[in-house]
């Protein structure tokens, strides 16, 4: 097995793990981070009814205008911003963070730390 299939192995496995543990509620939706080498992308999710309460990406043309790159800990801040008003919109105030088995560091601690700041508690 070569080394990028074992490194996109191990990424599921955490993938896995993590969203084992981590579910959302009506009450306390889940918030889902994709981090891509060129963009990242969120969205807060209902798991029980199974649908999306509301995304962010930095391929909103809102957010295009805003940022230069899209992968840079700048735009994931604003996304993390872009993402708590909209939720906030819609009354959800708590999430659970899933993480998608990245490492809390970085653009994924970036959207975090903003989204916290914009209103949401988790």
């Amino acid at each position: 097995m070569n080394s990028l299939k074992r490194k996109h192995v191990r990424h599921a496995r955490r993938r896995l793990r993590v969203r084992r543990k981590v579910f959302g509620t009506a009450e306390r939706p889940r918030l889902t981070v994709f981090r891509s080498n060129k963009q990242i992308y969120a969205q807060i999710i209902d798991d029980l009814a199974g649908h999306t309460l509301c995304a962010a990406s930095t391929r909103e043309a809102d957010l295009k205008s805003e940022v230069k790159r899209g992968s840079n800990k700048s735009a994931a801040a604003a996304v993390g911003r872009v993402l708590a008003a909209r939720a906030r919109m819609k009354g959800v105030r708590q999430v659970a963070f899933d993480r998608k088995g990245y490492r809390y560091h970085g653009r994924i601690k970036a959207l975090a730390d903003a989204a916290r700041e914009a209103g949401l508690a988790f």
